[in-house]
């Protein structure tokens, strides 16, 4: 079977300049990989941060508003100073209301109430400070999922049990099963039974945190029938913010989203989506500019040739998609030859780099989306790199080129 007249002009080409040929190939393979696996690393880094630090936390928080003291200054005067005070601790006005609210507000996966105030842990000589947490077990782990957290016992907070962290059993020295008393600010104490204990990789809320029914925390602080915060979990973590200020507007109280109180993870996560759109800019102009310099050079060693042709009869069309065939060619070649780089990087790398407990950094599988992607764009950037070379071959006068 005979080639069509473009193809058989475009393999001769390529044939001819093996070395130009290899060379290009080799920089666009290596283009290309370096795209798919700088997408993959850089996607799947920002994934495992924003896991380990939203995976404890709440992406939104509802809290009641913020006391404030007016201070009247004399008639002489013309302002009033606004100053902060102490914050006692206050429930959420009406908070089954508000909380049936955001749970109706688009983009709220999962609403939690939560009763929190501070408090001591005690085991006979042995005393720490901590966060006691009231909280609704099944609602609650909608928004920290704690059973992944769990190192002994299990998330039971039923009557009068407890869920501490691996921090704070140490200090104690406890297990799941001991006894140990939960004191309030105002003296209130309880004798609460250890039911499970958690390590969510963080020492001081592992030190803290002390989960208990909303029932006893109320029961300790106080408070009854009154809840101090609402979580909730979004769909899009990166509409958090506007979420938070809709819900704000609508009930007057204090939401704050991961976004506001995690601002500089949120600024280093732009920051390498920024770096990565730079480099992968950067490796697509090198690889631009390579096959069209190579095409260029082509153009101009092959132009009594180019003549020869349009002399016996090859249209500007016909020797426009000769030139266009190979960057084409390139394009195509060098993205499937830099998706399985790209393959052997990503393994290599999964193999040498871990967690601290020994968990994979970054999983070797790569979204078939992102090797599409960075294939189309290693095709139409060689098509494009190709154009102008093909134009100036197609616009070539016979005469003129044979003659030089």
């Amino acid at each position: 079977m005979r080639l069509p007249f473009a193809w058989m002009v475009c393999l001769r080409y390529l044939r001819e300049g093996r070395m130009q040929t290899l060379l290009i190939l080799a920089g666009v393979t290596a283009g290309v990989a370096v795209i798919i696996f700088l997408t993959t690393l850089i996607s799947q880094l920002q994934a495992s941060i924003i896991d380990k630090t939203l995976g404890s936390q709440a992406h939104i928080v509802m809290k009641p508003p913020r006391a404030e003291n007016l201070t009247i200054l004399p008639a002489s005067s013309t302002a009033a100073i606004v100053q902060p005070r102490a914050q006692r601790l206050r429930s959420i006005d009406q908070w089954e209301a508000v909380a049936l609210l955001a749970a109706q507000t688009l983009g709220v996966q999962a609403v939690s109430p939560i009763l929190s105030g501070a408090g001591f842990a005690a085991r006979a000589e042995a005393n720490q400070p901590i966060s006691l947490l009231g909280v609704d077990p099944q609602a609650y782990q909608r928004i920290v999922r704690m059973d992944k957290y769990l190192t002994a016992g299990r998330f039971d907070v039923s009557g009068a049990n407890t869920v501490i962290g691996v921090e704070l059993a140490k200090d104690l020295g406890v297990t799941v099963g001991d006894k140990v008393r939960i004191i309030t600010m105002d003296g209130t104490n309880d004798l609460l039974t250890i039911a499970g204990i958690f390590d969510i990789g963080n020492r001081d809320l592992n030190r803290r945190w002390v989960y208990s029914s909303i029932k006893m925390a109320q029961s300790l602080l106080d408070l009854p029938g009154g809840i101090t915060q609402i979580d909730l979990r979004v769909t899009d973590l990166f509409q958090a913010e506007r979420s938070a200020l809709e819900l704000q507007a609508q009930t007057g109280l204090t939401v704050e989203s991961w976004m506001q109180t995690n601002a500089q993870l949120l600024t280093a996560l732009k920051s390498q989506s920024m770096s990565n759109n730079l480099i992968r800019l950067f490796v697509v102009l090198i690889v631009a500019v390579g096959i069209a310099s190579v095409l260029v050079v082509s153009v101009v060693q092959k132009q009594k040739e180019i003549g020869i042709l349009r002399a016996m009869g090859a249209t500007p069309s016909r020797v426009m998609s000769v030139f266009l065939m190979q960057g084409g060619f390139y394009g195509l070649l060098g993205s499937v030859l830099g998706s399985a780089l790209s393959l052997a990087l990503l393994n290599f790398f999964s193999r040498v780099s871990r967690n601290a407990d020994g968990t994979l950094l970054i999983s070797p599988d790569i979204e078939p989306s992102v090797v599409a992607w960075a294939c189309a764009l290693a095709l139409v950037v060689g098509l494009l790199a190709a154009a102008l070379p093909a134009r100036r071959a197609a616009s070539m006068d016979p005469v003129q080129a044979i003659r030089s």
